[in-house]
C-alpha cells in the first residue's frame, strides 16, 4: 500500500522537478497569490456591495424624511396642491421610481412616478399603528422595488398618514453589478501589474544571474574545464559560484593526483620488471663467475708452472705471459661479476671522508700515470666521521674514478667530498666528453658501456650505484664544472633506521636516483 502511494508522489516530485525557476514562481508564488487576492477581493466586493446597498438604502431613508415634515403639515391642513408639490419635488434627484402618500385609515390619498399600486391595507394598516419606520423589498405596479414607510405626524403628534418612496431594485443590482466589474477590472490589472513585477524581479535579481551559472555549467560539460563562474549577483548565488568554483579546482586536483598516481604505479612496474631483469642478471652473473673461476685459475697456474722452466723458448714464454695477462683480466671481470651479483651484509664503523677519498685515488694511481691523466684530491680534512662500510665504498669510488679516468683520457679528474647538516658527499669531476641525454637513463644498468668490445664490462656503474643504495645514499649525474661529466654521492649523516620496506620500494628510490641523473 505505501508502495502504491510512493508511486504516484514520485512522478508528481518528478514534474514538479523539471520546472523552470519561472515555471515554479507562478506555480508556487503568483497562483496561491492569485487565489488569495481572489478570495480577499471577493470578499471585499461583497462587504462593499452590501455597503453600498445600504448607502442607497439610506439616500432613500433620507429623502422620506426630508419630506416627512412637510407632506405632515400638507395632510394635516389638506393643502393638495402642496402635497403633489412635494412629492414632485423628489424627482429632481433622479433616484426614486415612485411615492405615495396614504390617510391614516390606509387610503391612498396621492402618488407620484409610476403606476398606481394595490397596497396591502392590512400591512398599511399594521405600519400605522405601530407608527414606526420600514424598509423592504417588494413588487410594486409589476416591478421589483425597495419601499421605505415613514410615518406622517400632526400637530399633535398623531399618526395621520403614511408616506412609501420606492426605488427600483435593479438600480441596486445595476449599481452594484457596476462597482463589481470595475472591482474586478482594478484586481485583474493589479494582478497582471503584480506578475509583470514579480516575473521581472525574478528576473534581475535570479534569473539572469542563474542563466550566467547555467551558461559556466555548460561550457564546462562541453569540455572547457579551465573555465570558471565569475561570482557576481546575490549572495546565495556567490556562494554557489564560489562552491562550483571550487568542485572544478577539485576535480582538477584530483585529476591532476590521479595522473601522478597513474604515472607512479607505470614508474614502479617499470621498476618491477627491472628489478626482476637485474635479479635474474645476478644470479646468472654468480653462476658464470663460480663456473669459471676454477678453470682460470687452472691455466693460470699451469702457466705460471711453464714459466718456471729455464730452457724454454723466448716464443713460448711470451704466449704464457700473454696467457696469465689474459686470465687475470678475465679474473677481474669474475671479480666484478661477484661483487654485482652478492649482497654481502654491510661492516659499517666511523670512517673518515678524507682517508676514504685519498685512499681510492692511490688505488688509481698507478693506471692514471700509465694514461696521463692528472688526478687530485679537493677537500678538507673534516673532524666528524661517517658511519659507513669502508670497503664498499672505496671500492664504489674507485669505480667512478677508474670511468672518469678512461673518459678523460690525458685530461684531468677531481675527487671533491664534504659534509653539510644532513649528508656527507663525494663527488668525482672529469673533463672528459660528458654523458649525453639519451644514454644517461641507461648508465647503471648492468653490462651497459659505450667502451669499445673488449675495452669494458659494463658493470663498474652497477656495482658503485648498489653500493650507494645499500647505504640508503644517492648517487646523481650532473654536468661538470669541468666541461665532462659529474658523478655526485650523497650519504646520510645519521644512519637510518632500519625499515621494512619492501625491495620493490628500494628499486624506487634507485630509479628516481637515475631519473634525477
Amino acid at each position: 500500500m505505501c508502495n502504491k502511494r510512493q508511486k504516484p508522489l514520485g512522478r508528481i516530485h518528478g514534474f514538479l522537478a523539471s520546472f523552470s525557476l519561472r515555471a515554479a514562481l507562478v506555480a508556487y508564488v503568483i497562483i496561491p497569490l492569485t487565489l488569495a487576492l481572489g478570495i480577499t477581493g471577493h470578499l471585499a466586493l461583497s462587504a462593499l456591495e452590501k455597503n453600498v446597498e445600504q448607502s442607497m438604502q439610506r439616500d432613500l431613508e433620507l429623502i422620506a424624511k426630508s419630506l416627512q415634515l412637510p407632506l405632515s403639515y400638507a395632510l394635516e391642513w389638506d393643502e393638495t396642491r402642496a402635497i403633489y408639490s412635494a412629492l414632485d419635488s423628489v424627482f429632481s434627484i433622479g433616484e426614486i421610481y415612485s411615492a405615495y402618500l396614504y390617510d391614516q385609515d390606509g387610503k391612498e390619498v396621492a402618488l407620484a412616478g409610476a403606476l398606481e399600486a394595490e397596497p396591502e391595507s392590512e400591512k398599511l394598516i399594521g405600519l400605522l399603528d405601530e407608527g414606526e419606520e420600514h424598509g423592504e423589498y417588494g413588487d410594486v405596479a409589476g416591478s421589483e422595488v425597495y419601499s421605505y414607510f415613514i410615518p406622517l405626524t400632526d400637530s399633535g403628534g398623531r399618526v395621520s398618514g403614511m408616506l412609501q418612496l420606492t426605488r427600483k431594485k435593479s438600480d441596486f443590482i445595476e449599481y452594484i453589478q457596476s462597482i463589481r466589474t470595475q472591482g474586478q477590472v482594478v484586481m485583474g490589472l493589479g494582478l497582471l501589474i503584480m506578475t509583470g513585477l514579480v516575473l521581472y524581479g525574478q528576473h534581475r535579481a535570479l534569473g539572469r544571474h542563474f542563466a550566467k551559472l547555467i551558461k559556466s555549467m555548460s561550457r564546462v560539460a562541453d569540455g572547457d574545464t579551465r573555465h570558471r563562474f565569475e561570482a557576481k549577483g546575490p549572495r546565495e548565488i556567490m556562494v554557489i559560484g564560489r562552491q562550483f568554483n571550487q568542485m572544478l579546482d577539485s576535480i582538477d586536483e584530483a585529476q591532476i593526483e590521479l595522473k601522478k598516481r597513474r604515472q607512479k604505479q607505470e614508474h614502479l612496474q617499470e621498476q618491477l620488471r627491472r628489478s626482476e631483469k637485474l635479479a635474474a642478471i645476478g644470479r646468472l652473473s654468480a653462476g658464470i663467475a663460480h663456473e669459471l673461476g676454477t678453470p682460470l685459475s687452472t691455466v693460470s697456474a699451469k702457466a705460471q708452472r711453464a714459466l718456471r722452466h729455464k730452457d724454454i723458448p723466448g716464443h713460448l714464454a711470451e704466449s704464457f705471459q700473454s696467457i696469465r695477462g689474459e686470465v687475470s683480466r678475465m679474473e677481474y671481470i669474475i671479480r666484478q661479476l661477484l661483487d654485482f651479483s652478492r649482497s654481502s651484509s654491510l661492516q659499517k664503523r666511523q670512517t673518515s671522508l678524507s682517508m676514504l677519498a685519498h685512499s681510492s685515488l692511490a688505488a688509481v694511481s698507478e693506471e692514471a700515470v700509465r694514461l696521463n691523466c692528472q688526478i687530485r684530491a679537493d677537500g678538507e680534512r673534516l673532524k666528524k666521521n661517517i658511519l659507513v662500510d669502508p670497503i664498499r665504498i672505496e671500492q664504489a669510488l674507485v669505480n667512478l674514478l677508474r670511468n672518469a679516468i678512461h673518459a678523460a683520457g690525458q685530461g684531468q679528474v677531481v675527487l671533491s667530498w664534504g659534509m653539510d647538516h644532513k649528508n656527507a658527499w663525494l663527488q668525482v669531476d672529469d673533463n672528459g666528453p660528458g654523458i649525453s641525454a639519451e644514454i644517461r637513463q641507461r648508465i647503471f644498468e648492468p653490462f651497459f658501456t659505450t667502451k669499445n668490445v673488449g675495452s669494458g664490462t659494463g658493470l663498474g656503474l652497477s656495482v658503485a650505484h648498489g653500493i650507494i643504495e645499500e647505504h640508503k645514499g644517492r648517487i646523481m649525474v650532473v654536468p661538470s664544472s669541468l666541461g665532462g661529466a659529474c658523478f655526485r654521492i650523497t650519504l646520510p649523516l645519521n644512519s637510518p633506521e632500519k625499515n621494512n620496506q619492501t625491495g620493490l620500494e628500494s628499486k624506487s628510490d634507485r630509479s628516481s636516483l637515475e631519473d634525477g641523473s
